[in-house]
């Protein structure tokens, strides 16, 4: 990391006067605390190359902090140092040239997976359906890196990677306090949506890219996120976006497989998850007949999800033992899993049983975020799957790629802790004060209608539990608009899971696709 110094007057800032007893104090040096430098924007600058799909290109890096404030009459107040990491392509016109912002989801998450994984110029290998071997990890040239495509910026959330909460309250008995209610608006769907929102107006203005084309790009949590923060930068900061870019979708809550069972009376997410457990059990070969190809048979299930499904499901207890046993006998042809379990699941299969249950005669557990995955079950008499065989795959190459990357040639971060996850000890899942599941199709909705011209486009992968991409597709068939302004609105779907660019074919479909959209909507003459 380059050192910056830090003077300290900064760190009367954040301590207040001292004492008397302090100024008597010579046993220790005066100076300057830590979080002194969480108070000033830091950056570290360097530059490298990175090719795409053939095409040399050289850009500029800046790996560093943006701080955020208040509102109204605590605008001077800071809340956060929020860590980035944007790339610039050198020599292009920033008035032409897309700006894409990029983020996880989490929530809470650090952009590690986005960065390494999918768009940055440095891609850490990882294998492609099974446990990644321990280091040394090889990091490569990103052939499939957008920075042909746009500039890009990739946001870690507050209190992930390197950014921080801010308490700076002159008193130190009271900067506890302080830095709780620091985590009950960051932490939380609208105070995440807001500090995201203001950290873009800041990159802007701080970066000259007011008139560039500008593209939110989130994934999971960050899709949710992405339609909050559309929707603030259109109608409170009167920002209009070429496009808003979701992967892995999740906008409504009550669409989740997960936990599905501790909401009774509400059906929907086992339809929904139906065609992603038929592309598993697919994946596996453990279907009673192994159709030939997946996306004609994932249209069968589809069909029969939203039908015969749906109907037998929205009977409840009034379902004749005839019709249930024939239900059961279908779902046993979609998923794989025995009909006499079917029955005792009551026809309704949570994503965590489903996960637990369709390896089980190996006493394996299938991924979660990625279900082409699989592991040794924790404990093979559990109910549900008891962690994420993908997430147990990966992370370790993803963290440990990072951690070397952004110090040797980022320059940033020597001597701070680069935290994969935020300490969330709670979220605070209330959207505009409505209690309840939160659901923002309605701010995406808002945007689209009070942005007439913005573009939508919705990727998934068939192998994703944690965001079904039934679901997705589903919630975005539902939002509140114009039937003219859903012509906004692509799809693409990849025979991958969450992170769909953990499977390298489908990254780079991935990456096309992404550029594509990009130049199609950026309302530039090529």
């Amino acid at each position: 990391m380059r050192k910056l110094p830090l003077a300290i007057a900064l760190a009367a800032l954040l301590l207040g006067t001292a004492s008397a007893a302090d100024k008597k104090d010579k046993s220790t040096p005066d100076e300057p605390k830590p979080e002194a430098a969480l108070l000033k924007p830091q950056a570290s600058t360097s530059e490298g190359s990175v090719s795409v799909e053939g095409k040399r290109i050289s850009y500029k890096a800046v790996a560093g902090t943006i701080v955020l404030h208040g509102k109204g009459d605590k605008e001077n107040e800071p809340t956060a140092s929020v860590f980035y990491v944007a790339y610039f392509k050198k020599g292009a016109d920033a008035a032409k040239r897309p700006v894409t912002f990029i983020y996880n989801g989490g929530p809470g998450s650090a952009t590690v997976w986005l960065h390494m994984g999918a768009f940055g110029p440095r891609r850490v290998v990882t294998s492609d359906d099974s446990h990644t071997p321990a280091a040394p990890y090889q990091l490569v040239n990103n052939d499939y890196s957008l920075l042909d495509a746009s500039d890009l910026v990739f946001i870690d959330a507050p209190g992930a990677g390197f950014s921080r909460l801010v308490a700076n309250d002159p008193d130190a008995s009271k900067r506890e306090g302080q830095m709780g209610d620091r985590r009950k608006e960051l932490y939380s769907v609208d105070g995440d949506g807001h500090a995201f929102a203001q950290f873009i107006t800041q990159f802007l203005s701080r970066y000259g890219r007011w008139n560039s084309p500008k593209y939110l790009f989130g994934e999971s949590y960050g899709t949710t996120r992405s339609a909050v923060v559309a929707n603030d930068l259109e109608n409170e900061d009167s920002v209009d976006l070429n496009g808003v870019i979701l992967l892995s979708q999740i906008l409504n809550f009550d669409t989740s497989v997960d936990g599905a069972d501790q909401n009774p009376g509400i059906d929907l997410p086992y339809e929904l998850a139906l065609p992603t457990y038929a592309a598993t059990a697919y994946y596996h070969h453990k279907l009673p007949q192994q159709p030939g190809d997946l996306e004609p048979f994932l249209q069968e299930v589809e069909q029969f999800a939203l039908g015969d499904y749906a109907q037998a499901l929205m009977q409840g207890s009034r379902i004749d033992d005839a019709r249930k046993q024939a239900v059961a006998e279908k779902l046993h042809q979609y998923t794989g899993l025995s009909v006499s379990y079917l029955m005792k699941a009551n026809l309704r299969v949570t994503g965590g049983m489903f996960e637990h249950e369709l390896l089980g005669d190996t006493d394996d557990t299938t991924g979660r975020l990625d279900t082409r995955f699989s592991g040794p079950s924790l404990d093979p008499l559990s109910k549900e799957a008891e962690y994420d065989p993908q997430s147990s795959a990966i992370s370790s190459a993803y963290i440990a790629a990072f951690n070397d990357y952004v110090r040797k040639d980022l320059k940033f971060g020597q001597d701070l802790n680069y935290r994969e996850f935020a300490d969330v000890k709670e979220w605070i899942f209330k959207h505009n004060d409505h209690d309840g599941t939160v659901n923002v199709m309605p701010d995406l909705a808002m945007a689209m209608k009070t942005n007439p011209n913005l573009k939508v486009f919705l990727n998934g992968g068939y192998y994703d539990l944690a965001t079904p991409f039934f679901a997705a597709d589903y919630e975005m068939h539902h939002i509140p608009v114009q039937p003219q302004l859903m012509n906004n609105v692509t799809y693409a779907w990849y025979p991958s899971g969450h992170m769909v660019y953990a499977h390298e074919a489908s990254l780079k479909l991935l990456h096309d696709n992404v550029a594509h959209f990009i130049e199609q909507t950026d309302n530039v003459k090529h």
